[in-house]
């Protein structure tokens, strides 16, 4: 079960299992689209207001993010945020 307007943790799974030689052009590019929009979803919700398993899911993703960004450090959605000018600093 993921939180309201996010990406549920059982699609997340079969978009991860299924091996992209076998997903359409159109469904490599669904699937992008919707992974970019739920890490900026990620960003602008804070952890304590997330639900256990979401925010549970969302540290080891950004843990994975970080990790295959070569050490990347801050979320999307604190880009974003920083590129809005929203950020609190």
């Amino acid at each position: 079960m993921s939180d309201t307007g996010r990406k549920d943790f059982s699609t997340k799974a079969k978009e991860e299992i299924t091996p992209d030689s076998s997903k359409s052009t159109m469904d490599k590019a669904k699937e992008s689209f919707t992974d970019t929009t739920d890490r900026v979803a990620r960003g602008f919700q804070t952890d304590d207001s997330k639900g256990g398993a979401q925010q549970t899911f969302d540290k080891t993703q950004r843990a994975h993010d970080n990790e295959a960004h070569g050490g990347a450090t801050g979320s999307i959605g604190d880009k974003v945020k920083n590129a809005l000018g929203m950020d609190n600093k």
